[in-house]
């Protein structure tokens, strides 16, 4: 199909090497599934190579009318499975009644947007492979003590083990991107709940890492109020806690917060 634009999330910015393509749609197992929802296909990238593949019904999702009236005219066999929807707005829970992967070049400026809404939809989506800016793939798949791990980190990797599976140059678009790329795999983990307040936990990771420099004895003051939380974990930085200390750690201030209002 010659030079195949890539989404917009990279502006004007053309695809030259279209074995890249190939390599991120060969990422996706899809071995649990038997349909997967591509977010934003543009022009067809890797639509292409996905409707290639037998072993899984593909559906696509895309908010630009130009790219959804494209992809009518030249995948008509995909033309009753275009949604032309903003992702973030759609309602997920009524797309299909069954498991579903997802797969794309997601919008840089929305990445972490998307990932949010997958995790709201965990239980639904049991892989997702994507391409994004190489400083978010990098930030999702850090481990703890790394000057990347944070808020990315911890909140998808509570519920998905995270792959950082290839880096793609800049120079493969024309013109090139200022800022390189890279693609990622995501498997729901067998966690099926977190054992703690999970809107504490979610509340006491953002707010920790909202001054990350910071101990947790201050940067958690805006959740524990005028309370205090006598623990030696507070005087650590919250880059330093793994998953499992984040879930303690909420439990001990749901406990402390508990204990104060009975008071």
């Amino acid at each position: 199909m010659g030079y195949v634009r890539a989404k917009k999330n990279l502006g004007q910015h053309f695809l030259k090497d279209l074995n890249i393509a190939k390599k991120i749609v060969a990422g996706m197992q899809a071995d649990k599934v038997s349909k997967v929802l591509e977010i934003g296909p543009g022009m067809g990238v890797l639509t292409q190579y996905l409707l290639q593949n037998n072993n899984f019904q593909t559906h696509v999702v895309e908010i630009d009318t130009e790219s959804v009236a494209y992809l009518q005219e030249n995948y008509p066999e995909l033309s009753d499975r275009i949604i032309g929807e903003d992702f973030l707005k759609y309602d997920l829970a009524s797309l299909f009644d069954e498991p579903f992967a997802v797969i794309g070049n997601f919008p840089y400026n929305i990445s972490s947007q998307i990932f949010f809404k997958i995790l709201e939809h965990r239980d639904q989506i049991p892989e997702v492979v994507g391409m994004i800016q190489k400083e978010v793939a990098e930030r999702m798949s850090a481990v703890p003590g790394n000057k990347t791990y944070g808020i990315l980190s911890v909140l998808m990797q509570a519920f998905y083990d995270i792959e950082y599976l290839f880096t793609v140059s800049e120079k493969v678009f024309d013109p090139p991107p200022k800022v390189k790329s890279a693609v990622i795999r995501m498997v729901r983990n067998t966690t099926s709940n977190l054992e703690c307040d999970e809107k504490l936990f979610f509340r006491v990771v953002k707010t920790g890492f909202n001054q990350r420099r910071k101990t947790l004895r201050n940067s958690l003051k805006p959740v524990l109020g005028e309370h205090k939380l006598e623990d030696e974990i507070m005087s650590k930085r919250p880059e330093q806690l793994s998953i499992e200390e984040f879930v303690n750690l909420t439990n001990k201030i749901q406990e402390l917060l508990n204990t104060q209002l009975r008071e």
